[in-house]
């Protein structure tokens, strides 16, 4: 096993939100990822359609996982999504490629997909990178 599938397999062992959420790792290379989220009665809002903060999160697990396939440390910076249809049934799958790395950002594009491959949302999000030691003494005790 790599170090980035050992790296991806801690994060992803830790991160709570992101299985709260049903959403799940499809695919991950350097400067790409894929992750899906099946639409579950949980993940729709009050009109019956998949919730615009479940494909915000779908998003924000995508591009920061990607973010990190260099082996850095980074936490979301900035965020534009543009929401630009909904669905209500089946798989959305978002797809996340770094479109540049700087000394202390890194800034990457994601689509989220829906049924038919129809685009669903679009956006750009910037990472910081972050001091590892530094972050792991702020995480409370019960997450260590």
């Amino acid at each position: 096993m790599n170090q980035l599938t050992q790296d991806i397999n801690e994060r992803l062992k830790n991160n709570t939100f992101m299985h709260y959420n049903h959403i799940e790792l499809e695919s991950i290379g350097e400067d790409r990822a894929v992750f899906k989220l099946d639409i579950r009665p949980e993940s729709r809002n009050s009109y019956g359609m998949v919730h615009g903060g479940a494909i915000y999160t779908l998003a924000d697990n995508a591009t920061g996982y990607v973010a990190h396939s260099d082996g850095r440390y980074y936490v979301t910076q900035t965020s534009a999504l543009h929401f630009l249809r909904n669905q209500s049934e089946g798989t959305v799958r978002a797809f996340a490629t770094v479109r540049h790395r700087g000394k202390s950002t890194c800034l990457v594009a994601v689509d989220i997909l829906g049924e038919g491959d129809k685009l669903i949302a679009t956006g750009e999000f910037t990472f910081f990178c972050v001091d590892k030691a530094v972050m792991d003494k702020k995480r409370p005790q019960e997450a260590k």
